[in-house]
């Protein structure tokens, strides 16, 4: 076996990127303190075409040297928009359509093994602060909150591997109805 080469991997331009279809769902990072973490979130949506980011409340936002460092250009392919107010946006997704998952642990959570995206639904998944998690306030106005099983002695992920799990998730299970 060989290592495929950037051509051979065939990737869209930035162009080609930006006009492609994405898949229906938008991530919400509120709150979130590592500008590294942010930057890995960038490139997972990237990889996974998300629609948008929102970046909330104290969420740092491109251009800036600490993001761009893990992001590698994708602060510059996906669509993002700074909001101030979490829970007023979860509202206005909600109005727009979406079906808003906070993903946390919470009594009567989803599994994300049961996770079954309905077709022709967007969904809004919203991760909380690396410490606090999801406000409760977002929890409480969300339709439902999504957990992903964990069988060691930590009791969360980082916020950049939960967000590229979710979005794997979603992706594949989407891909697999069509």
């Amino acid at each position: 076996m060989k290592k495929l080469s950037m051509d051979e991997l065939n990737r869209l331009s930035v162009e080609e990127f930006k006009e492609s279809d994405k898949f229906p769902y938008v991530l919400v990072l509120d709150d979130i303190r590592s500008m590294n973490n942010i930057g890995s979130v960038f490139r997972t949506s990237d990889a996974f075409k998300v629609e948008k980011v929102y970046l909330c409340g104290i969420t740092a936002t491109p251009p800036h040297r600490e993001i761009q460092k893990t992001a590698l250009g994708a602060d510059e392919t996906v669509a993002w928009e700074h909001v101030e107010d979490v829970l007023q946006l979860v509202k206005n997704l909600q109005s727009e359509g979406y079906t808003v998952a906070a993903v946390e642990q919470v009594e009567n959570s989803v599994s994300l093994l049961d996770f079954q995206p309905e077709a022709n639904k967007k969904y809004a998944f919203v991760f909380g602060n690396e410490v606090f998690g999801v406000n409760q306030s977002v929890v409480e106005q969300s339709d439902f909150c999504l957990e992903i099983p964990q069988y060691g002695t930590k009791h969360s992920l980082n916020i950049s591997v939960t967000a590229g799990v979710v979005s794997w998730d979603f992706v594949s299970k989407v891909l697999g109805r069509m």
